[in-house]
């Protein structure tokens, strides 16, 4: 039987997956918790509704960057483990990289550059090995300090943060991991450790783990109406379909290709958020939003200007022709009511139904 104490939730965008955590941190005052997330503007959102009517996140709560905990309650406290000394690491190294031919004996020029800060692709590897030498002293260390560890957007971590999660899930403490592996834009570090749970593979992962973990799929959408849902649950026809529980209708709902010359006007009658892949994206003037940065944001309506192949994957339908699926169900999916594609104006202004092929 899987472990009653760990928790997956592979949820669809709109599912409401980070209120589960403000709302389960929130319950009970008496017991500490910790809730973690990788980006920063996850962070802030939890921030915000933790805070919601008080003020200030309550004192039962300690929320942190995936990379401060990983430094400050698990690498740091035990250092001397691995590297001979305490108080040896200094900060986070995160755009540099050892040298690969670094052997792994080498511990401290492994792990730590001239300044002793750790590199970013091996602080969870660094994780894992302080808590084999000790013995499990990181997770003991950690158990004592709180009932429930929260890590929201888990589809972030990779590599050897997955086997940290393994540790995390033997230890007495409750675990509890919520996502979407189709919002897999970001990533904790480069490490080609555990590269096949990437993404989607999340789920081949927990179904690995099935001793350990109880796994739940939420598949009903509280954001998006059900055209929306339908375009995105075509990027990803694997997973289980979503349902939507939007039933607002606005009088311009679903999904919509737009001729660039059109696209001010648009922008003017209908004031949707503009989402573009990166700054390098000509959005004719409009201010707009990168995919990624979108992540956890809800709007009325967005107005994409899409890649390349994903303007081709408009036409063909076919997913062969589309890069970046993952950044497109991240900019589709943050729309309650419609979304609109800027195409060229040779394309026809219509109607996209994804899974019929309607027009």
């Amino acid at each position: 039987m899987p472990s009653h104490n760990n928790r997956a939730i592979i949820a669809a965008a709109g599912s409401r997956k980070t209120q589960y955590i403000v709302d389960q941190a929130l319950a009970d005052p008496t017991k500490p918790v910790l809730i973690t997330t990788y980006t920063n503007e996850n962070l802030r959102q939890l921030a915000s509704r933790l805070a919601r009517g008080r003020g200030i996140v309550p004192p039962h709560i300690t929320l942190i960057g995936w990379f401060t905990f990983l430094m400050n309650q698990c690498a740091r406290p035990y250092q001397r483990a691995l590297l001979g000394e305490p108080n040896l690491i200094r900060s986070l190294n995160f755009e540099g990289s050892r040298n690969r031919y670094t052997d792994r004996s080498q511990v401290r020029k492994f792990f730590l550059d001239s300044n002793h800060d750790i590199y970013r692709d091996g602080t969870s590897q660094f994780v894992c090995d302080v808590e084999q030498a000790t013995g499990g002293l990181v997770t003991q260390r950690l158990s004592q300090m709180f009932d429930h560890v929260y890590i929201d957007e888990v589809q972030d971590l990779v590599g050897y943060d997955l086997d940290f999660l393994d540790h995390l899930f033997n230890a007495s403490l409750a675990l509890t991991i919520v996502g979407d592996p189709r919002q897999h834009t970001y990533s904790t570090n480069r490490s080609m450790k555990n590269k096949k749970y990437q993404g989607a593979g999340l789920i081949k992962w927990l179904a690995e783990r099935k001793a350990k973990c109880i796994s739940e799929e939420r598949c009903e959408s509280f954001r998006c109406n059900q055209q929306i849902c339908d375009f995105a649950d075509g990027l990803y026809p694997e997973l289980p379909a979503t349902t939507s529980r939007n039933i607002d209708i606005t009088g311009h709902d679903g999904v919509f290709r737009i001729r660039r010359s059109e696209a001010i006007d648009y922008f003017r009658t209908y004031e949707p958020m503009v989402l573009r892949y990166n700054k390098n994206s000509d959005t004719l003037g409009l201010p707009a939003m990168n995919f990624g940065l979108a992540k956890g944001s809800t709007h009325d309506r967005v107005l994409i200007f899409p890649t390349e192949s994903m303007r081709r994957y408009l036409l063909s339908k076919k997913l062969t022709t589309l890069q970046s699926k993952d950044k497109l169900y991240v900019a589709v999916t943050r729309a309650r009511y419609s979304v609109a594609f800027v195409v060229p104006d040779w394309t026809v202004s219509d109607l996209v139904d994804s899974r019929s092929g309607r027009r």
